[in-house]
């Protein structure tokens, strides 16, 4: 077999731990085999295929740890309300969308009522109005709750007669559950695979090239799970980790091939829809304290399944009720498996926004993940924001400590939770930094990691150089068009060795609100381009 011809890359700045200050990289095939100075790696490899990075930066690519391909596709090629700024407009766009698109399921995604003037979503008459004879679903920004037309109710009559109907408003819980999968039934195959391909090919875009597929029978379908797992194998686009969030569902679970029953195995729903399990009542609405769907024994049961079976748990989790029944679950489990079977196993939390530092630090024993989603808080967090609205400020201020988490030892990965968020890797790193909560933050070097090895250590890949880029590691990277690099501490209280240059600490670029983010380039899968936007120069 005639050995593959090197590639070194020069001329730019790489992001290694292993040599702060490098400017080139040598890559075999799927794999990093050097890093450092320039002139050393001409040396080195003189007959290397040669990259000119022209001063360009280059760092791990980023991991999405929790995604959901196919809505996400849909909202890129279908109907975006995320933009509308009152009711009347998302109206409008509904109208102007089936006008132009008659025939077939219309399949919106992202209002958000909190910010209208109105105040409230579309009634039924009101869509129906809008859409005429359509069968339209549009779901909430959080995903949690949704609008149907008539149309589409009687695609699935079972709606009217479930938990979470209104002859009028959204509806949730399992009547949105039924609407939902009516919706995703009327999409044909080839309508989900220009989805899938619309956002993965979105997602090595902004320097992405794993993502962690949250599925499950409420929020997608084994169909399109499998579907979307085969075509990560076949197309050069990010590796797709898949998750199936279904209670005890083993032979699924060996039948798909998922890292675990875990992602959107739902233990509560959404503070936007009401529906998070809380402890007291809704500042907002003092009749409901949300909706727990899972129980301490049955969530226990479904951990020590899936640690017998060698297969990650994990639920999907964010008000305070629901994170106190996810830790009385573990420590049932624990009982029976034991501590060091359940630290061996990292299961893993998703959203985990109303957590305690006393129940980071039960969870930090216990070997669990915290995925978290940091524009969550950009997006809504904040004295003036959604989360005050709905808990009220006290409350509503607290919510995704990371610093907490951190200090306790618990691993953080971060991601977009997209359509709600998007995969936007250093938004979201900006977001982590910049939390609107002082004192809630982490350091931008804390934040990379995050969504960088976090990603992999969530999935069980914790080999010690997956997510870097040093030697053994695979020639997993992004390259960016970036301006000054620093080396930033959290806040002023930390010690300043670690920002000193020769602490070998590489830096990272400002992300201060008013400095420009860095604008992807290339994106390289394990030696494979899976994006390549053109040179900076």
């Amino acid at each position: 077999m005639t050995r593959r011809i090197p590639t070194l890359l020069h001329g730019g700045r790489i992001h290694s731990s292993a040599a702060s200050d490098a400017t080139a990289m040598a890559i075999e095939g799927d794999t990093v085999v050097w890093v450092g100075q320039d002139a050393v790696g001409r040396a080195l490899y003189g007959g290397a295929e040669q990259i000119d990075l022209m001063g360009a930066f280059v760092t791990p690519a980023f991991v999405d740890a929790h995604v959901h391909a196919t809505s996400a596709g849909l909202q890129i090629e279908g109907l975006d309300l995320t933009g509308c700024a009152s009711l009347t407009e998302c109206l409008d766009a509904v109208r102007r969308f089936t006008t132009a698109n008659p025939g077939g399921l219309v399949w919106g995604q992202g209002w958000d009522e909190t910010k209208w003037p109105e105040g409230r979503a579309p009634t039924r008459a009101e869509l129906d109005n809008a859409a005429g004879a359509a069968a339209v679903y549009l779901s909430r920004i959080d995903v949690h709750s949704g609008l149907a037309t008539t149309a589409l109710i009687e695609k699935a009559p079972e709606t009217r007669d479930a938990v979470g109907w209104s002859a009028d408003g959204p509806l949730t819980q399992e009547a949105h559950h039924h609407v939902r999968r009516a919706a995703q039934q009327a999409l044909t195959p080839s309508q989900r695979r220009s989805a899938q391909l619309a956002f993965l090919d979105l997602a090595a875009a902004n320097g992405i090239a794993s993502v962690h597929e949250c599925a499950g029978p409420d929020i997608s379908s084994a169909e399109d799970l499998a579907e979307l797992l085969e075509l990560s194998t076949v197309e050069d686009v990010p590796e797709v980790v898949g998750y199936w969030g279904e209670l005890n569902a083993f032979d699924t679970a060996k039948e798909l091939g998922v890292r675990g029953l875990a992602g959107d195995l739902f233990v509560d729903g959404a503070i936007g829809s009401r529906t998070a399990a809380l402890c007291s009542p809704y500042t907002d609405r003092a009749d409901t304290s949300g909706v727990l769907y899972l129980r301490a024994d049955e969530i226990a049961e479904h951990v020590i399944g899936c640690t017998r079976a060698g297969l990650q748990s994990g639920f999907h989790v964010i008000g305070d009720a629901a994170v106190a029944e996810v830790i009385e679950g573990f420590a049932l489990a624990e009982k029976v498996v034991g501590a060091h079977a359940l630290s061996a196993a990292r299961h893993r939390l998703e959203h985990l926004e109303m957590v305690s530092p006393e129940q980071a630090e039960r969870l930090a024993n216990w070997g669990v993940t915290a995925s978290m989603q940091p524009l969550f808080d950009a997006e809504w967090g904040g004295a003036d924001g959604m989360y005050a609205q709905r808990l009220g400020v006290p409350r509503g201020t607290q919510l995704n400590p990371f610093s907490q988490l951190a200090a306790a030892g618990v691993v953080l990965a971060f991601g977009s939770d997209t359509p709600v968020t998007p995969a936007a890797p250093w938004a979201t790193m900006r977001a982590a930094v910049h939390h609107r909560t002082a004192g809630l933050g982490i350091s931008p070097r804390a934040a990379f990691t995050a969504h960088t090895r976090g990603g992999w250590r969530a999935c069980g890949v914790n080999d010690g150089v997956t997510g870097t880029i040093k030697p053994g590691a695979h020639a997993t990277y992004a390259v960016w068009e970036a301006g000054e690099l620093v080396v930033a501490a959290p806040d002023n209280r930390v010690q300043r060795w670690s920002t000193d240059p020769r602490s070998g600490v590489p830096g990272l670029p400002k992300l201060d609100a008013d400095t420009p983010l860095p604008r992807c380039i290339r994106t390289v899968r394990s030696g494979r381009t899976i994006y390549d936007g053109g040179s900076s120069q």
